[in-house]
């Protein structure tokens, strides 16, 4: 069997809210790995959104055809809820989800007072009950084809952390790429396989991740084997047991990688509702905030003086790149 994982983020460009990068697990059979599994997986799953009060294609796609802000939650609830069932994961409470999906952050996303008393029934938008039945069909026609989800996961970068890495790597897109490499790191290292593809998403314009590689992964030998605008491809270890990683513009269209996207963006989303619901409770009429820069800049001028008289320190929400 071969392991597929795939990474996106979400939350790269805003100055609030957390930056989050996802990541997919999968198992499939020796030689499918470099196949189309949209194709080899037929109508288990599509890139387009669910079709209404239908069970399956599901929709497993590039969040950014899934999700438009203000558009509710619906389109990625119908494939995220159905893949975690089908993982055999169940979810329907807003902390337990960070708890199952990212452990690592609920000491520090326990800290920060917009998240600490927060909590909601999941999912928001979309039919329990639809998502349940959808789950349930996706998981029999997985096991069909001999594939597996084995689960997802998520490292979740707060606002003061965030600052902190910025200062030590030098900008946030090193920050980006060292988070990325040492999560996939964490997720690959336990497995007991001969073959993992990993498929990220270009990182801005970079093309070269040859040196980042080699500092996550010191103990294996790393080859290059492209680096192109399009793709850049390396292998850690030996060509029979090893990690080949590859960075694809679009990387999204790798089923593993779209579904990602997905869980990074829905995180983010459900981290923003809490911060924005938290500073509605102090100001009533304030106008939420999806955190993205000019926006953003708008929305810390009219909390500023309310966050002053909560003693909340600017580094705590505000992020310096």
């Amino acid at each position: 069997m071969t392991y597929l994982l795939g990474t996106d983020e979400a939350g790269y460009g805003p100055k609030l809210g957390p930056l989050v990068i996802a990541a997919s697990l999968w198992q499939v059979p020796d030689g499918l790995g470099n196949t189309d599994m949209y194709h080899q997986l037929g109508d288990l799953v599509t890139r387009q959104s669910a079709r209404s009060r239908t069970l399956l294609p599901v929709p497993l796609a590039d969040s950014k055809t899934l999700y438009q802000s203000g558009g509710g939650l619906a389109r990625l609830e119908s494939g995220l809820f159905p893949a975690w069932l089908a993982a055999g994961m169940h979810v329907d409470r807003w902390q337990e989800v960070w708890t199952k999906i990212a452990p690592d952050c609920v000491e520090e996303l326990q800290s920060l007072p917009w998240y600490r008393q927060f909590d909601i029934e999941l999912p928001v938008d979309a039919d329990p009950s639809l998502l349940q039945q959808c789950g349930g069909s996706l998981r029999y026609g997985l096991d069909q084809h001999g594939v597996r989800l084995v689960s997802t996961k998520a490292r979740v970068v707060f606002a003061k952390r965030f600052n902190q890495l910025v200062e030590h790597w030098g900008g946030k897109g090193a920050v980006l790429s060292h988070e990325t490499f040492q999560f996939i790191r964490d997720l690959v290292n336990p497995l007991e396989a001969d073959s993992v593809l990993v498929c990220c998403d270009k990182h801005g314009g970079r093309d070269r991740y040859g040196a980042l590689l080699q500092h996550h992964f010191p103990e294996r030998r790393l080859a290059i084997g492209r680096e192109s605008r399009e793709l850049s491809v390396y292998r850690l270890g030996s060509p029979a047991d090893g990690i080949e990683v590859r960075f694809a513009a679009k990387g999204e269209t790798f089923l593993p990688s779209a579904l990602a996207s997905m869980v990074a963006k829905y995180l983010r989303e459900l981290a923003m509702m809490a911060f924005n619901r938290f500073w509605q409770q102090h100001l009533p009429g304030l106008k939420p905030t999806a955190g993205y820069p000019a926006d953003a800049r708008r929305f810390f001028e009219q909390i500023d003086a309310t966050r002053q008289q909560l003693s909340i320190p600017v580094q705590d929400l505000w992020r310096i790149r």
